[in-house]
């Protein structure tokens, strides 16, 4: 039930993707305002995930669920029956709002629910398949239903899907009341929740801006050291409020810490697979938009057979860091062989073989990085380890979006001011961007080898999330 909303919010962030430059054409968007059909989603995504999931603690995490549930598939109807650009961007807004509020609680119910260790772990590869194939499938489904029937249906789809997982939600989730906003020492961290939440939406805001200006630019350094000092001012009232928003101590163990780390790495480096390859496969293969879909399908066919099966037995066996080095090896081997794909290049030959190590190292490398992250959970704060869980997901993932798109674009300009053809400077482009996305999973995995722990198998992990101390290193 948990992950049929999940998946649900997992496909919006690509199947719009394969669907813009419909959009563009029907609702007469500029070349520049287009960019805001995906913006204007991932920025409250980001930014109100760490709050919703604290919500979800202190008022009841179903509660939370089912009333993301809602706002989500309300403003994908508004999205589908948008007849301007500003009246889908508002919706567009509203909808990331309510995937927000969904996704944030849906790890920490998960942990909660599956108390002992093996359950807990084939919940948490199940949980790791929809956040990991989600994204792939969601560019096949955009390709078939923009191509067959139109882009509203990209909307459209949510509807029906939205209104029977809210209702089924209500008689199948377990009611959980949490801990209470009145409580004493229990309620809201205003200040705190204000402070957080416009750190993060202006840090996911400063960083899809990159697009249109520098790096180094005074609108990118000044809003980006903005969000930094907001970051900051959180920090020190979590340290001295009496009812914090995020447990700091969480951080003190080194497994939580190093896997949320990594996790941001990871998606960062990933980004230049699950953007880049679809737009080699379209500019300079000749792939439609179903054809594109189904030539990344291999990928989600691995990471489900590894996330559903053979990873929860072997982080049961062996521990989640002995698990997650191995898929980070996979990963980046993957991403370096996408960096020597040529210009005349052959889907068979050069990208379909590439696909299993990338397939096979997320299914491992997924499982892992959320078991680790919830290691340190308790039952009052797991809606906010599951939100901070999926925050480092959404900032990773826009760094690198915004980072390996502009490296492949301005590689690909100078090519071109120099003579080569649109084609080869493309796929240069795109080559210099797998490999930093290599380098970046590279990095993740030396920081997994040097920072998490070694001995830690889901046999030692406590029995329930109440037992683990916000000390220990695991």
């Amino acid at each position: 039930m948990l992950c049929s909303g999940q998946l649900m919010v997992i496909l919006d962030g690509t199947i719009v993707n394969v669907a813009l430059p419909a959009i563009q054409t029907d609702l007469g968007f500029s070349a520049s305002t287009l960019a805001w059909v995906v913006n204007a989603y991932l920025v409250p995504f980001g930014g109100l995930l760490l709050l919703a999931g604290r919500f979800g603690d202190l008022i009841g995490r179903k509660r939370v669920f089912v009333t993301g549930l809602i706002v989500f598939t309300a403003a994908s109807l508004l999205c589908g029956v948008a007849t301007t650009p500003a009246m889908l961007l508002v919706a567009r807004f509203v909808q990331g709002a309510g995937g927000a509020v969904t996704s944030a609680v849906t790890l920490g119910m998960v942990a909660t629910l599956f108390p002992q260790p093996r359950e807990r772990a084939k919940a948490i590869g199940v949980y790791s398949f929809v956040q990991s194939a989600g994204g792939s499938l969601g560019l096949l489904a955009g390709g078939v239903l923009t191509q067959t029937i139109s882009w509203h249906w990209v909307f459209f789809v949510n509807v029906p899907i939205g209104i029977a997982a809210a209702a089924l939600a209500g008689r199948i989730l377990r009611e959980d009341n949490g801990a209470g906003l009145g409580k004493e020492g229990k309620g809201m961290d205003v200040v705190g929740a204000l402070l957080v939440t416009s750190a993060l939406m202006l840090g996911v805001y400063t960083i899809v801006e990159t697009t249109g200006y520098d790096w180094i630019s005074a609108h990118t350094l000044g809003l980006g050291a903005t969000a930094l000092v907001l970051l900051f001012a959180f920090c020190l009232r979590q340290a001295k409020a009496a009812n914090p928003l995020l447990r700091l101590g969480i951080f003190r163990s080194r497994n939580v810490s190093g896997a949320l780390g990594v996790q941001a790495l990871l998606v960062a480096g990933m980004f230049s697979f699950q953007f880049l390859c679809v737009l080699y496969l379209q500019k300079v293969l000749g792939f439609d938009e179903i054809r594109t879909g189904l030539g990344i399908f291999p990928v989600s066919v691995a990471i489900g057979a590894l996330s559903l099966g053979l990873s929860p037995r072997l982080i049961a066996r062996f521990g989640p860091r002995a698990v997650l080095l191995p898929g980070l090896v996979l990963i980046a081997a993957g991403l370096a062989a996408l960096g020597r794909i040529p210009v005349g290049g052959s889907y068979v030959v050069d990208v379909l073989p590439v696909l299993m190590p990338l397939g096979i190292g997320f299914g491992l490398a997924m499982p892992s990085l959320a078991t680790l992250a919830m290691s340190s959970a308790t039952s009052e704060d797991s809606g906010t380890a599951s939100g901070m869980f999926n925050t480092m997901q959404q900032v990773g993932s826009a760094f690198g979006l915004a980072v390996l798109s502009t490296l492949a674009a301005a590689h690909t300009e100078t090519l071109l001011r120099n003579g080569a053809d649109a084609t080869s400077a493309l796929t240069d482009g795109y080559q210099l961007a797998f490999r930093w996305g290599s380098g970046l999973v590279v990095a993740a995995a030396i920081l997994a080898a040097v920072v998490l722990k070694r001995p830690t198998t889901t046999q030692d992990l406590p029995s329930t999330p109440e037992l683990v101390d916000e000390g220990t290193d695991r």
